[in-house]
């Protein structure tokens, strides 16, 4: 076996361990962690979070609640933007190159060369991380699905939560919103509560409680058992004022009580935050979170390429002086009626997109909510990804939408390219948008 200990090196080899065909299974995963003494029965209590739209906000905002109380937390996420290191932090921190080097080949010892995928030998390798460091919590987002996803094999489920589930990853899930929910539902567990989104369809609804129904866990929905009302005016909270008012189920917590707006921009990082605080109530008591932790985590919490403003730098520098860049990996068309139900209140300048997606998805259906809305669209490759659409694809469809669409070599050739048409038209703002890697090369180039 080739001994190279360098992460690229390890990471290159999993990736070729990969199965010639995808099939959504458990058996692959619980096979190596039962040859590394089964890491995932070792974990402290685990929060397990699934959905479309909003999980890795919404554990991030429980992750700067709990540190800012003082707990200890294990994270696992996906994908990440620049470093592989961002999907596993222990105890607070990212994992350094030296441990996540040896639990990779551990990972890769233990799995004697047969097929797994590289999300599976991955995710194991994070559980053998959590196992070997002490925490008191362990927050879980789900990689694709739920019931088969290969985070789903813990059993020291303490909370599971629900975000909003729309149509994403057909391919794997299903073609349609119940079967899709049916699947995410997949990590609801008998008696443990699950923090349920209010959802975009009635078919989700329905198929949530279903789900919950047959298992017997409880679900404590957004609307009926807790929810979240903004205060003040948007000109107050984007000036850095404003509150939003929570009102919820937990043990011995006060039925209403406010809290100052989210670091996170946008009303729908509300919604996340308000999923976020309800997980916490159904933590309590056996972890406490006071409400001061909760209002310094909502000030100090961090989630990168999420409606991110792009300040400085190498890209910033492209545009004329009192232009603005904005990055947000949101990446399916529920992000992007989000994306441009925010945009609509930028009515003070001309908008801009540069948009780069996977070649799976229907461009339409994501651009197709900034129809009206923008002054152009500059489509652009996303770098290293062979699976990137064609940027061609993604102009002509913004044009069958009359979106005044062109084809950029590169991000910064559509900056520089945007600066030159914009004419002296004042001001104005560009947005990133389309796919969570194409913002990963902006923040790795930025």
């Amino acid at each position: 076996m080739n001994t190279s200990t360098s992460t690229d090196d390890i990471l290159a080899r999993l990736q070729a361990l990969h199965p010639k065909r995808i099939d959504l299974s458990l058996d692959r995963i619980r096979r190596l962690l039962a040859a590394l003494g089964n890491p995932e029965k070792k974990l402290p209590p685990v929060v397990h979070v699934a959905g479309t739209n909003g999980k890795g906000s919404t554990v991030a905002f429980l992750r700067a609640f709990a540190e800012a109380a003082g707990l200890k937390v294990h994270v696992y996420t996906s994908p990440h933007l620049v470093r592989f290191n961002e999907r596993i932090r222990l105890a607070g921190q990212l994992i350094s190159d030296g441990e996540l080097n040896a639990m990779l080949t551990a990972c890769e010892l233990a799995n004697q060369g047969e097929p797994i995928t590289f999300f599976e030998i991955t995710t194991a390798a994070a559980f053998l991380a959590f196992s070997r460091n002490p925490a008191d919590l362990v927050i879980l987002e789900t990689g694709l699905g739920g019931r088969l996803d290969a985070t789903n094999v813990i059993e020291n489920t303490r909370v599971t939560a629900i975000t909003p589930v729309s149509l994403d990853h057909q391919q794997f899930l299903g073609d349609d919103v119940a079967t899709i929910m049916d699947e995410k539902a997949g990590i609801l567990r008998p008696g443990v509560p699950c923090i349920a989104a209010n959802q975009p369809s009635r078919a989700a609804e329905k198929a949530l409680k279903a789900k919950a129904k047959e298992i017997g866990a409880k679900l404590i929905w957004e609307g009926d058992d807790w929810f979240a009302q903004v205060m003040g005016s948007r000109k107050d909270r984007e000036a850095g004022g404003g509150a939003f008012v929570y009102s919820g189920h937990g043990w011995g917590a006060a039925p209403r009580r406010e809290f100052p707006m989210p670091g996170l921009i946008g009303r729908h990082q509300v919604r996340n935050a308000a999923l976020a605080i309800a997980i916490v109530e159904a933590l309590a008591p056996d972890l406490e979170i006071p409400d001061a932790a909760i209002a310094l985590g909502l000030k100090t919490v961090d989630w990168p390429a999420r409606l991110q403003r792009l300040k400085e730098g190498a890209l910033t520098n492209l545009l004329p002086d009192g232009w603005e860049l904005w990055l947000d990996g949101g990446h399916n068309p529920n992000a992007a009626e989000v994306l441009a139900h925010f945009a609509r209140g930028w009515r003070d300048r001309d908008l801009w997109l540069v948009f780069g997606a996977l070649n799976q998805r229907d461009p339409i259906e994501f651009l197709k909510a900034f129809r009206g809305k923008v002054r152009g669209v500059r489509c652009v490759a996303i770098p290293g990804e062979e699976n990137t659409l064609d940027p061609q694809a993604g102009a002509d469809a913004a044009n069958l939408m009359q979106m005044n669409a062109a084809v950029a070599p590169s991000v910064r050739d559509a900056l520089e390219g945007i600066a030159r048409d914009a004419g002296d038209g004042g001001p104005a703002r560009v947005l990133i948008c389309g796919s969570l890697y194409l913002a990963g090369s902006v923040l790795g180039e930025a």
